[in-house]
């Protein structure tokens, strides 16, 4: 059987075609995504423009083609941020119903967060001691704490790295006073976060998919070689090489971005934020070692749809 997934996020829609065995093992046989910035200009409005709309919809158009041509046998769409907190979210399912007949669920933040556990959990070894796994997706970014067998606490935030880009409007490059009041204002929303740490406490942090992918290609081209991540689907971070990268950020200009390599073109407005981000969970819980899971919510849909 072959089943298709789609993710259908804020900045970036995603198709997964995989080929399921009786055992309920998988293989991937085709992946793509498409830039839509869903959330452009329509946080404020909790609306999601006419552009984005439109460009959502040739997105899944575009998808449906390869749906058809791969033979899949069942298709599975889950819509985060964008879609669930605008007003015509529904209508934008709507629209994608009647053109392709594809059903799309959206998910709760809990429901999103569960599903990026069980990609994670795929992808990296856990074992006993709970880790600290954050998504920073554009509308909204995900934590959960969780081992190998269990999660124990997950939250949904709505700090995505591109409705901060709209809340903020960081200068170019983004200024010292401008990270302090990204901080106070992280201070404030992930009070949650910090409690859930002081009950279970962690030394190590996944970043799923995304902005920590970026950063590690930018980190590959930088310090080692720009195929170093090709045939891996995890990746541990050199806090030195980290760091490093995150002080050349929070001086770099958007045209400087736009020149540097592995640095892929639709991140280099919110590879800041994302990294503004990542740098203050580290000093906020004194977390030591960080790991980037190249599977997210996509696979770890699949896993659920396999086994539950």
């Amino acid at each position: 059987m072959k089943l298709a997934i789609l993710d259908l996020g804020t900045n970036t829609f995603h198709l997964l075609i995989a080929e399921v065995q009786s055992n309920k093992t998988f293989k991937i046989l085709f992946r793509t995504r498409a830039v839509v910035k869903l959330g452009k200009g329509g946080f404020g409005k909790k609306k999601i423009a006419d552009e984005p709309f439109k460009k959502g919809i040739k997105a899944i158009l575009h998808f449906n083609q390869y749906i058809k041509k791969s033979g899949v046998d069942k298709v599975f769409a889950f819509a985060t941020s964008a879609i669930r907190s605008s007003t015509n979210g529904k209508e934008f399912i709507k629209k994608v119903n009647d053109e392709t007949g594809i059903t799309i669920k959206i998910i709760s933040g809990d429901e999103e967060a569960e599903l990026i556990y069980y990609g994670i959990r795929q992808c990296i070894p856990l074992d006993k001691n709970p880790v600290l796994i954050m998504d920073i997706g554009g509308g909204s970014t995900e934590f959960i704490i969780a081992d190998q067998n269990k999660i124990f606490w997950k939250q949904s935030f709505n700090i995505g790295a591109a409705r901060l880009l709209e809340q903020f409007h960081p200068s170019d490059p983004i200024r010292k006073k401008e990270i302090t009041n990204i901080e106070k204002y992280l201070d404030y929303t992930l009070q949650p976060l910090y409690k859930a740490i002081r009950k279970y406490p962690v030394s190590k942090l996944i970043g799923a998919s995304g902005s920590f992918e970026t950063l590690a290609e930018m980190i590959a081209y930088r310090f080692h070689s720009r195929y170093m991540l090709r045939s891996k689907s995890s990746y541990l971070f050199n806090p030195h090489e980290y760091r490093k990268a995150h002080a050349w950020l929070m001086k770099s200009t958007l045209n400087m971005r736009m020149k540097s390599k592995g640095l892929i073109k639709i991140r280099v407005d919110m590879i800041v934020l994302s990294s503004v981000c990542t740098n203050y969970v580290l000093k906020k819980f004194n977390i030591k070692e960080m790991v980037l899971s190249k599977y997210a919510l996509k696979e770890g849909a699949l896993w659920k749809v396999l086994h539950k």
